[in-house]
């Protein structure tokens, strides 16, 4: 009986390790995703303990060297980042690892607003998601309030694109071949040359507003224009929202006294 008992005790198999907690390459959609463990780990109760950045870092170049790789050369990567708080030298370390096997990254996509613009600074495309959903969840269809604004000093290059759940606010200017993609409104505090797209989830309240206003296109919830083809000869600040007729660009000073 006591041998029996011992026997019962030995475990058959080695605990496995929750993929939400490794580094790890996926195809999607045609993309190659680099897939990074949640922050939080709200995604596996069993082990609350987060990962540092020095367990993810050598993860990753574990995966670099190692016999995984599947993917073409200068083949483009998303980086799913998830809630992890990532800065700019750690950005910029990812993408060094990255490019010494061949791989590019050019989208970061993230759930936290310090993430997102230490991305958008160093010149990735960008998308930042109000919450954290993970593989093995599916969205809601509940609508949610938007993230807090996202503020950015810089200047948004050709190639470029920024997409965040709620307002942007831009210090510089929107060059030709940059994107904005906004849940809520869209504020560029220099010159809109490139393509903007405010209230994207269908919000017609949402403005576009700028110091100079040339842009390629422009959307606010699901109507769109397209520049005029001649620049004007003077430039004001101005006003983009939506009307009956479709969108119409006035003067801030003129579009205020409608608020007043």
């Amino acid at each position: 009986m006591s041998s029996d008992a011992s026997v019962s005790n030995i475990p058959t198999s080695t605990p496995e390790v929750s993929p939400n907690l490794q580094v790890r390459f996926k195809t999607e959609g045609g993309n190659l995703l680099l897939l990074l463990p949640a922050e939080s780990n709200n995604t596996d109760t069993e082990s609350p303990t987060a990962m540092t950045w020095t367990e993810i870092w050598q993860q990753l170049k574990q995966r670099l060297k190692g016999g995984e790789r599947f993917w073409q050369p200068k083949t483009e990567v998303q980086l799913i980042a998830y809630d992890r708080l990532l800065d700019v030298r750690q950005l910029q370390e990812i993408a060094e690892a990255l490019s010494e096997v061949d791989l590019q990254m050019k989208v970061v996509n993230t759930s936290r607003r310090q993430t997102a613009v230490a991305a958008a600074t160093v010149g990735y495309s960008v998308v930042q998601k109000s919450s954290l959903i993970t593989l093995n969840q599916t969205p809601t269809e509940k609508v949610q309030p938007l993230a807090e604004p996202l503020y950015l000093q810089m200047t948004v290059r050709s190639g470029v694109e920024i997409r965040h759940p709620g307002t942007v606010i831009i210090v510089g200017d929107l060059n030709p071949g940059g994107s904005v993609v906004a849940d809520g409104d869209i504020i560029v505090w220099g010159r809109l040359r490139g393509v903007v797209h405010g209230g994207a989830k269908g919000n017609s309240q949402s403005v576009i507003m700028a110091l100079q206003m040339q842009p390629t296109m422009i959307r606010i919830a699901d109507q769109v224009a397209r520049g005029p083809e001649k620049p004007p000869t003077q430039f004001y600040p101005e006003v983009a929202y939506v009307v009956e007729k479709g969108i119409r660009i006035s003067r801030a000073v003129d579009f205020a006294k409608m608020y007043r």
